[in-house]
């Protein structure tokens, strides 16, 4: 019984250890899947954050256009994500194939008023100074707050 004990947290940790490096595997088995379906003319994302336009592919590199006539050679393992045409179109061209964001829907307010819903929905502090009579209450000897005597 005091075996057992004492080896529980070895197993534990092991155990631990197995379910850890399962994980990455997989995760690397679908990083590999995901490059081994890029196809020239197939947007990518680099793990840099840079969009690219395949061109072509390599046993162990990719041919990237990263602007109109601009090649550039990368490792397979440096594509993190592979775009769908309408995702790449959208980040890269600012193209949106929906209907609800055309520019012509879209209004902008010229300023913050129209951002409020009514006017009368809310009641607005009174920030105007108050009259002779309220001030009075908050004079001593003749000077209201904040004043001090110049010498």
């Amino acid at each position: 019984m005091n075996n057992i004990g004492m080896l529980l947290p070895f197993i534990v940790l092991i155990g631990a250890m197995f379910l850890m490096t399962r994980s990455a595997k997989k995760k690397q088995q679908q990083a590999a899947q995901m490059r081994n379906e890029m196809q020239p003319g197939t947007g990518v994302r680099t793990i840099g954050g840079m969009y690219a336009t395949v061109k072509e592919i390599g046993d162990e590199t990719v041919l990237l256009e990263v602007a109109p006539g601009v090649h550039a050679v990368y490792a397979k393992n440096s594509i993190g994500a592979v775009l769908e045409d309408s995702e790449y179109n959208r980040i890269v061209h600012g193209d949106d194939d929906s209907e609800e964001a055309s520019d012509a829907d879209t209004v902008v307010p010229d300023d913050a008023s129209s951002l409020t819903e009514a006017e009368d929905a809310a009641p607005k502090a009174d920030l105007t100074k108050k009259s002779d009579e309220a001030g009075a209450e908050g004079q001593k000897d003749g000077k209201t707050d904040g004043e001090a005597d110049a010498k």
